[in-house]
């Protein structure tokens, strides 16, 4: 256990304060949550995209969906005796089936984002598990907490507050995400922050921060300005245990600065990739070998859109970067080679515990 301060999430100790954040399609699986939830650190299972194996052909994309996100968390026990969570993003058309699916095996947090989640205590209630919405705004939060109070006398259990320099889809309108500052993610946690203390007065809501932490000093900075902890994401693309293809990390291994743009997803959100050759194709307006076989996410205009981002992803993971993206976030290019998760995040937690102590 390091030096630094708790995150505590309900009655979850997360030491040091660090979520790796879950990255889909399929980046971040069992081999990635397993190894940072055995170091203290708080791993999470991206569920979108799940199911594609041979194993799972014969099941409707909701049903093996669910299954392999049932398969996915009972793997990670197997791997950890840690508590680890399961992102759900807001959009998936099977929503309600995959918080069944985190109730039923009894994982300690979920996550949702990609919209409000503000039917979740309604699908989780008597149960005891912690509820962490992710949120860009003061608003969004207090949006929440308001509902959640008046509906279901629940309060959250605390809140990721993702920036604009995060990867993928981002909860931002396309042209805010072009001209950043740099101080969007500290006047963010602050808004949100005091939304927060309003309601909470014990101060039990955690407020981790996330979008564009990328290394020690970047840890010490929130928590010596506040924050309960930190999520970080594309930073475990860089390890031996993420669950994506060699050719996937690579493809962040070499990226550069300006490699990484903004595109608008077939979701209706704006997203933030790797710019290649696939990419290029889709700023270029082409049509691209487009076929629906998921009816993953309710947003998704399936109709008109250029390509389905959910092939595109799953081609990735597997490697096949002619046909998909990475989806990474702005300090991608910082990621110089492949490390253990255990010598990452020691090197994180050294480098953190040097700022935050010092005079």
């Amino acid at each position: 256990m390091s030096k630094l301060p708790n995150l505590v999430i309900r009655d979850i100790v997360i030491n040091p304060p660090i979520i790796q954040g879950a990255m889909g399609v399929r980046v971040s699986l069992h081999k990635l949550v397993s190894a940072v939830s055995s170091e203290g650190a708080l791993g999470v299972i991206a569920s979108v995209g799940l199911g594609e194996e041979e194993e799972y052909s014969t099941l409707s994309y909701e049903d093996r969906s669910a299954r392999a996100l049932r398969d996915i968390i009972r793997e990670t026990k197997k791997r950890t005796n840690k508590p680890f969570g399961v992102n759900i993003m807001c959009a998936l058309t099977n929503y309600d089936q995959l918080v069944k699916v985190c109730l039923d095996e009894k994982v300690a947090v979920i996550f949702s984002g990609a919209g409000l989640p503000l039917k979740l205590p309604a699908l989780t209630k008597e149960y005891d598990i912690a509820l962490v919405p992710i949120v860009s705004s003061g608003r969004a939060a207090d949006i929440i907490i308001r509902t959640w109070l008046t509906k279901y006398n629940r309060m959250p259990d605390g809140f990721v507050i993702e920036g604009p320099l995060a990867g993928g889809h981002l909860g931002y309108k396309f042209e805010e995400l072009t001209n950043i500052r740099g101080d969007e993610l500290k006047n963010i946690f602050h808004d949100v922050k005091k939304v927060v203390s309003a309601y909470d007065k014990k101060g039990k809501i955690a407020i981790v921060v996330a979008g564009g932490i990328f290394d020690g000093k970047d840890i010490a900075y929130f928590l010596k300005d506040g924050a309960s902890g930190v999520q970080m994401a594309t930073r475990f693309i860089g390890t031996r245990e993420c669950d994506a293809a060699d050719e996937f990390k690579q493809e962040v291994i070499k990226s550069k600065k300006e490699d990484t743009i903004i595109i608008k997803s077939p979701v209706q959100m704006p997203g933030r990739v790797i710019k290649n050759a696939f990419v290029k194709k889709i700023l270029s307006g082409k049509r691209i070998d487009f076929e629906c076989k998921y009816h993953c996410l309710k947003t998704c205009d399936s109709e008109n859109t250029q390509y389905c981002i959910a092939k595109a992803l799953v081609n990735a993971y597997k490697g096949n970067m002619k046909n998909g993206f990475v989806m990474a976030g702005a300090n991608c290019y910082r990621i110089k080679g492949i490390v253990g998760v255990k010598e990452l995040i020691n090197e994180l937690t050294v480098e953190a515990e040097r700022f935050y102590f010092a005079k």
